[in-house]
């Protein structure tokens, strides 16, 4: 038996092995090529790198291919995505290749929830595993306390222009936003999965205990500042950023902003060291960072530029990640943040798995912590060969970006040879390369035929060009992402929303702005009922909020919450501490 063994192992355990014989940082440090003060050690473990020095050192040296890591629509258990972006990171490595994986911080709400960490799992894990799943350096801490400092600004201000006539006003500086309390766009942040936090009143008491009114809390990584983490390419983007945060309206309609409150710069002052990512490694050894966070709706869903630029610069071969499927994650990678970072990718990656091929072909529903049904863990090709439907689909999805797709089979041990064979042939049927990949139980090693695939594909320069033009009305986005995407037949605008397209259009600086799509990642349409590739359906257009600081509009198609439950067997209750040693036990 391997001494790390996933087949009899929890993850944890075999990341807590593993890390006795992690690189120490001197010698990632100098794997990467970095030059003296651009790690930033933080302990023994961990550091953070100077971006702005290793940008400027490196401004005119070469830069790596850039690969993103996708999937199909995704059953609740997930299909391994940032499993396989790391066993790619390994696989590249055991080629020879000169490789670092971009990636994003967990949630502390699903990490103590019912996913889990997003650190991997088996022997591809990102490593050390407590830090990572639980602060790390504190990135998602700095963006909850931004964030609710605005909120603090906002109620602050609220309370005040209630109490008080414009001559006190105006004795503390203050000019009156005639705030309206029914506008407020922002709720509270906290970076755990609180639904008892979803609606509550604020203010409750008398004069002194703030303004009185309907409020509530959204999961931290939802936030736009986390939004705005991820898209900066520096402290003079963010600061920029950070002032156009739109918090509510006055009584005549006029924006709000963080810098209308005057808060902007504090806020800024808050993200400083954020902008630096973190410097992490594969249990093999290979470079990781670790900057922004998930939440593929609101908070794009992406790995940030920043260490997609530092990145690209250090080495040959870049490897991230985009949020659910390719459907959202891909889509916006793709028309968002390659958009704003002017970077472009030369493949992606989709990861499948024949569990959830078979659960789109009308297999038995697939839920946290229930035992899965026989026809997963036995063979059923007439379940999976309709569920392949899926997976084509989100093969068209990329290829009409002009790359290149690679998919990637990620494989259990339950899956028989013809399951695997058909999904390859249909795969490459579609226009796709194809690999199956046990980087899960074997590591790097396992994951060789796809890094050869991903290698060879990065090769080659493609024609990449962005689905839609900014010139484009929000309207004719939303219809064209409706149909080229996700299959619709057409789409349906509430009234709220068609009010805020005519807002939208009739600025000249928010026609500018992009189009962050929120719609259910369990299904191409906006209802997760719908599996396989549903046709016949319209996509309803409830709302459209503005994030004006992340640089995008956000329609909303169906019921989409910002903070999400606590489920009833929750990964908490499992986690523990062993008094002896102070290690953490029990994460997955």
């Amino acid at each position: 038996m391997n001494r790390l063994d996933p087949k009899v192992m929890p993850d944890w355990q075999i990341a807590e092995a593993a890390e006795e014989n992690m690189k120490p940082l001197y010698q990632l440090a100098r794997d990467l090529g970095l030059a003296y003060g651009e790690m930033l050690p933080m302990g023994e473990k961990l550091a953070k790198l100077d971006y702005q020095k290793i940008l400027q050192r490196l401004r005119f040296a070469p830069t790596g291919r850039y690969i993103d890591v996708t999937a199909i629509t995704p059953t609740p258990l997930g299909e391994g995505k940032t499993t396989t972006t790391i066993g790619l990171v390994q696989g590249l490595g055991k080629l020879g290749k000169r490789v670092v994986g971009t990636i994003r911080q967990p949630s502390g709400g699903p990490t103590f929830n019912i996913k889990g960490s997003a650190a991997g799992g088996g022997l591809s894990q990102c490593i050390p595993l407590v830090p990572f799943s639980f602060r790390l350096t504190g990135d998602i801490e700095c963006v909850t306390n931004a964030h609710n400092l605005a909120m603090v600004a906002l109620t602050a201000r609220m309370q005040h222009e209630n109490n008080y006539d414009d001559a006190r006003l105006a004795k503390s500086g203050l000019r009156r936003l005639n705030i309206d309390p029914e506008s407020v766009q922002w709720k509270w942040a906290i970076d755990f999965c609180a639904q008892a936090l979803r609606n509550i009143t604020i203010g409750q008491g008398g004069k002194q205990d703030g303004f009185q009114m309907e409020s509530g809390a959204q999961i931290s990584v939802s936030s736009e500042v986390m939004a705005i983490l991820a898209v900066s390419k520096g402290l003079y983007d963010m600061r920029q950023r950070m002032s156009k945060i739109v918090l509510a309206y006055d009584k005549s309609g006029r924006e709000i902003t963080t810098a209308d409150l005057e808060v902007d710069g504090a806020m800024t002052a808050w993200m400083i060291d954020a902008l630096n990512p973190t410097l992490l490694q594969t249990i093999e050894g290979q470079p990781i960072l670790v900057h922004a966070g998930p939440f593929a709706n609101i908070a794009i869903g992406q790995s940030s530029i920043i260490a997609d630029l530092v990145a690209i610069k250090l080495a040959d071969y870049v490897i991230t990640e985009s949020g659910f499927g390719a459907d959202i994650g891909f889509e916006k990678f793709w028309n968002l943040k390659c958009r704003m970072s002017g970077l472009k990718p030369h493949a992606a990656v989709i990861v499948a798995t024949v569990r959830a091929l078979k659960m789109h072909g009308g297999g038995p529903a697939v839920k946290p912590g229930a035992p899965l049904s026989i026809e997963y863990t036995r063979e059923h090709l007439e379940l999976l060969e309709k569920g392949c439907e899926n997976l084509i689909a989100h093969i068209e999805i990329v290829r009409k970006s002009g790359i290149r797709p690679i998919v990637c089979i990620n494989q259990f041990k339950t899956d028989t040879p013809a399951e695997l064979a058909m999904v390859r042939r249909l795969a490459e049927e579609a226009g796709a390369e194809s690999a199956v990949s046990d980087h899960w139980g074997q590591g790097g090693q396992g994951a060789i035929e796809l890094a050869e695939k991903v290698a060879a594909a990065a090769q080659e320069d493609r024609d990449f060009n962005y689905l839609y033009s900014l010139e484009m009305p929000l309207k004719e986005r939303i219809e064209l992402i409706a149909a080229e995407i996700y299959g619709a037949d057409g789409v349906t605008f509430d009234e709220k929303a068609i009010k805020k397209m005519k807002m939208i259009d009739g600025d000249p600086k928010m026609r500018q702005l992009g189009t962050c799509m929120v719609k259910t990642h369990l299904s191409l349409s906006h209802d997760p009922a719908l599996k396989g590739r549903p046709r016949g359906w319209v996509l309803p257009i409830r709302d459209i909020m503005v994030y004006e600081g992340a640089g995008y509009v956000v329609p909303i198609a169906g019921d989409i919450k910002l903070m999400p439950g606590t489920g009833s067997d929750p990964a908490f209750r499992r986690i523990d501490v062993d008094v002896r040693t102070g290690k953490v036990q029990g994460l997955f």
